[in-house]
């Protein structure tokens, strides 16, 4: 287990953005945080109402928004224009490329949300765009499963041997999740605070473990958690 703190992402304050940085992204350089098996990056945005960021490209990259408050706007070149809630999970498979922008959809408030990305197992193909709404309910004192390489459970899917769940735990809510052999896992804490196999985390604190074959959240408090499945390779892969 490699607990990676808050405190010690990268930041970046552009006024209207204020970013913290899991691994190494855009000015924010740190050998030893360069992703994490297939994960690449997790940053945590917030931005200032009406602000956001303009249109540019990806290609090759699974690129997920999870958001926490607020609300986002997306619009790509595939015609795709929708808002972004909380609850929301939107997963756009870059493939062969795609253009899009994302904003704050208020005018008077802020939005706060998660993007991540993920190398996909195969270079080039046509974008997709994916959204679904997972409640409140779906995910509380449990780990609800929202994107994985087959769709299974109602889950978006995704361009890799990847499964991302979602929990949402406070007071006596606990889940365990038993990962195959030959496994990782990548947890990130979003918001409040709770203990990985007893380790007390807090908001924004990230985990990395090798090979688990099972791991326990407990003791929340108005916590909520990502938790990734990953293959077991160290260093992202370029596909």
């Amino acid at each position: 287990m490699q607990v990676r703190k808050a405190a010690d992402r990268g930041v970046a304050e552009h006024g209207w953005l204020s970013s913290r940085h899991t691994f190494s992204f855009a000015e924010y350089r740190n050998p030893d945080e360069v992703g994490f098996s297939d994960l690449r990056v997790i940053n945590e945005d917030r931005v200032a109402a009406g602000k956001g960021f303009g249109t540019h490209g990806h290609r090759d990259m699974e690129i997920f928004s999870y958001v926490l408050d607020g609300a986002l706007a997306h619009s790509d070149s595939m015609g795709t224009g929708a808002k972004i809630l909380p609850g929301d999970v939107q997963l756009m498979s870059a493939g062969s490329g795609v253009t899009h922008s994302e904003f704050n959809g208020s005018e008077d408030q802020p939005v706060h949300f998660l993007q991540i990305w993920i190398m996909p197992d195969r270079s080039g193909g046509k974008p997709v765009y994916q959204q679904q709404h997972f409640s409140e309910a779906d995910k509380r004192g449990r780990l609800r499963l929202i994107i994985s390489p087959d769709g299974r459970d109602d889950s978006l899917r995704i361009q890799q041997d990847a499964n991302v769940y979602a929990g949402l735990f406070d007071g006596d809510e606990s889940a365990t999740l038993t990962l195959d052999k030959n496994r990782h896992a990548y947890v990130h804490v979003a918001r409040g605070g709770i203990e990985l196999d007893g380790v007390k985390l807090d908001a924004g604190d990230g985990v990395r473990l090798r090979n688990p074959r099972t791991l326990q959240l407990a003791g929340g408090k108005d916590a909520e958690v990502l938790v990734f499945d990953l293959r077991a390779n160290e260093l992202p892969q370029t596909p």
